[in-house]
Formats: C-alpha cells, structure tokens, sequence
C-alpha cells in the first residue's frame, strides 16, 4: 500500500524572487530553480517541498526561504535546552526532522530503529541514531540523515553524532504512529 501523495489542488503560484538550489525529490538530485519560474508550495517542514511548472517535486533549504517570499520558520523543537543532557532531547530533535513527501517527522513515520546516548569520559555524550527510509534506493536518505545529525548536533552535551541509515528490517507502514496514521487519513 502507498503512502498519500501531496496534492496539488487549491495551492496558489508562486514566482521565485531569484535562482536558488534545490534537491529532486525522490531521487536526491540536484537541481537548479531560477528567478521567476513558478512554483507551488507543497509542505514546509524540515524545508519546503515545492512543486515546479515542469511537475518536478523538489525541496528547498530553510535559508532559501526568501526565493518563495517567505521567512525561514521557527524550530519546531519543543524540548527546552537546559545544558543538562537528556535523550529526551534528542527525540525531540528528531521529530523536527521531515520526510520531504509525506507531512509527517521521521519518528512519528516509525522511520527511528535506534536512539542512544552514552557519556563521554572526557564529557558531554556520544549519541548514536539507527533510522530507515520509506523505501529503499530513496535518494533522500543522505539529506535526511544529514537533517537528523544537525538537529541532534545543536543540543548541548550531544559532542559526537553518529547517524546511520539502516535497511533491516525493512520500514512499512506498520512502524507509523498512530498519530501519523489519522494525520495522513490512514485511520
């Protein structure tokens, strides 16, 4: 069974004030957006998920926010910095992390196999974080890993990062939440 696909309908044009970079999604690709090409917003978490006049799906970095006319968002990260270390911390950094397809963080998606954190003898903490990709040969899991590892990396006491993308077992839809399943209307 395929997850819902992003709709298009009742999403008005958008014209880029300039060229920016992009990623093609699925397939990880670079591409090239220009000024003045239009382009329609999909999804703006973990990113913006744009559709161009060609029909590409492509994602866009927070700091290229101002070629769509808008501002980069505030974090979603809910759990406050305290400068004492919790893992709590680091899951919640994770749910800000987005699948660029589907409106829904990667822990919520059941994409997360794996989240630990040992101390440092010489301080702070070692976190490691096994996680998985929707489907395999997904283009996307580099940007997403790299996503996760940044989230991860600006929590204090997390001094090393270890991010790894994982294919056994394989992720089905089984893994989802069921909060991810009622938001997709899976339920």
């Amino acid at each position: 069974m395929d997850l819902p696909v992003l709709s298009q309908e009742g999403k008005k044009k958008i014209f880029l004030t300039r060229n920016c970079e992009a990623i093609q999604i699925p397939s990880g690709d670079k591409y090239r957006l220009l000024k003045g090409d239009h382009v329609v917003l999909m999804q703006t978490h973990g990113g913006f998920t744009i559709r161009t006049s060609s029909g590409n799906l492509v994602r866009i970095s927070v700091s290229d926010a101002d070629a769509i006319g808008l501002s980069a968002p505030v974090s979603d990260q809910t759990a406050a910095d305290t400068g004492v270390f919790h893992i709590e911390q680091v899951m919640a950094a994770l749910r800000t992390v987005y699948d660029p397809e589907i409106p829904v963080n990667i822990v919520e998606l059941g994409l997360v196999y794996l989240c630990e954190a040992q101390p440092l003898k010489e301080g702070g903490h070692k976190v490691k974080v096994e996680m998985s990709m929707t489907a395999p040969g997904c283009g996307m899991g580099d940007v997403l890993r790299d996503d996760a590892k940044k989230a991860i990396s600006a929590i204090s006491g997390a001094t090393e990062v270890d991010v790894q993308i994982v294919w056994d077992p394989p992720w089905d839809q089984s893994r989802m939440s069921e909060a991810a399943r009622l938001q997709l209307g899976m339920l």
